[in-house]
């Protein structure tokens, strides 16, 4: 009737279909046992132990206001209480603070930090212990030694994390404007409305809580009110994405034509335009013609034969698509990905992984053909007047 709790189960992922044969095939088990896994997300996760199990995430919570909540829903009076220095109250605010920031700044992708750290609840109750000690050992002379404070925070309990120097930059920074003598200032703020506030029980600091806003401005954690916009857009984005991914993909849509048909119908009308491929002979003749070892030449070479393995991607998973929709050819893995994303007019992940990006499958499938014109027209009349910087691969 014991529980068992396996770790970091993507780390050995050959052990799970021995624990899934053991406990399928154990004849008789107690009511009270409970197998727990942790993972991180794995493409080999074992399938068949993934549907047969309870999945369970626990996410940090969403806003200023839920973090702090969620911090303080697990302090208790006596932890509260644990110092009767008069800096610990603000100081274990000012921690929760901080946690609360590093973790609502990730939302924001590159904006917010340009490596996702997994900030967790070890980083602040360790913060959180080292401030206590610290104030255990202080001498009341010389009061709270702050570059000790700030260094620990910035450089080993947050910043131990951190591998990128400007994110460095900002964990110091933070630690710098947050910590000090005058964050125990009358007229100290994170950012204007969000205070320190003075109370003596948790019951007080829930109170407080509880009346920050829902929803902050990006500008509570030092970034500019368009980072919001962002982050807005990438959301919706990636919840329509979502729903798009798990609409029901049968062969029949109603009365209308079938998937296979309207994709069968687009392979036709993309291939009948897909541009012929370049011959490497006359590529070659016409280099040389122009220079073959001028910069600019070498450079459209590099382009054209960037473009000839789209074209080539294009035509073979196209051609391949047509022949699986007949029944000609087996529908492989990536031809089913290609059929269900032309469908829903998104670029299938095999043309996407080697081309550049693009709102829908249409705009790609046009920008494919102007980039490839521009290549053309520049390797038959010679080299243009004007570029289309963005219409190259590497336009650096």
């Amino acid at each position: 009737g014991g529980w068992l709790l396996l770790q970091n189960c993507h780390l050995g992922l050959e052990f799970l279909s021995e624990l899934m044969d053991t406990i399928t095939a154990t004849e008789s088990m107690s009511e009270g046992f409970r197998t727990w896994i942790t993972t991180e997300a794995h493409p080999e996760f074992p399938i068949n132990l993934l549907q047969s199990s309870i999945k369970f995430t626990n996410e940090p919570p969403q806003g200023v206001k839920a973090g702090l909540k969620r911090t303080y829903s697990a302090v208790t009076q006596d932890h509260l209480e644990v110092s009767n220095m008069p800096q610990w109250k603000p100081l274990l605010y000012a921690v929760a603070f901080l946690h609360t920031t590093v973790q609502e700044r990730r939302k924001f992708g590159p904006l917010g930090w340009n490596i996702p750290y997994e900030f967790n609840q070890a980083d602040f109750s360790a913060s959180v212990q080292f401030v206590q000690n610290h104030l255990d050992d202080m001498d009341i002379k010389r009061g709270v030694n702050w570059s000790c404070v700030r260094y620990m925070l910035g450089e080993v309990q947050y910043g131990g994390r951190v591998t990128d120097d400007l994110d460095k930059a900002l964990l110091n920074t933070y630690a710098r404007v947050w910590f000090g003598e005058h964050m125990f200032n009358e007229k100290f703020c994170f950012y204007k409305d969000y205070v320190i506030p003075k109370g003596k029980t948790v019951e007080d600091y829930l109170q407080y809580i509880e009346q920050l806003p829902v929803i902050d401005t990006p500008e509570v954690f030092g970034l500019h009110p368009n980072a919001d916009i962002t982050y807005q857009t990438n959301l919706a984005n990636e919840t329509l994405s979502t729903i798009v991914s798990i609409q029901p993909k049968d062969s029949s849509t109603g009365g209308g034509e079938t998937r296979e048909a309207v994709v069968q119908r687009l392979a036709d009308e993309m291939l009948e335009k897909l541009p012929p491929d370049y011959n490497p002979h006359e590529v070659k003749a016409q280099l040389q013609k122009m220079g073959a070892i001028q910069p600019m030449n070498i450079f459209l070479r590099q382009e054209i034969d960037r473009m000839q393995h789209v074209i080539s991607r294009v035509r073979t998973t196209l051609t391949d698509l047509k022949l699986a929709i007949d029944g000609t050819i087996i529908m492989s893995e990536e031809l089913q990905d290609a059929l269900d994303n032309m469908y829903d007019a998104r670029i299938p992940n095999l043309w996407f992984r080697i081309s550049w990006e693009s709102a829908t499958l249409g705009f790609w499938f046009t920008e494919l053909l102007e980039r490839n014109q521009q290549f053309s027209s520049w390797l038959q009349d010679g080299r243009p007047n004007q570029f289309w910087m963005t219409g190259f691969f590497n336009p650096q």
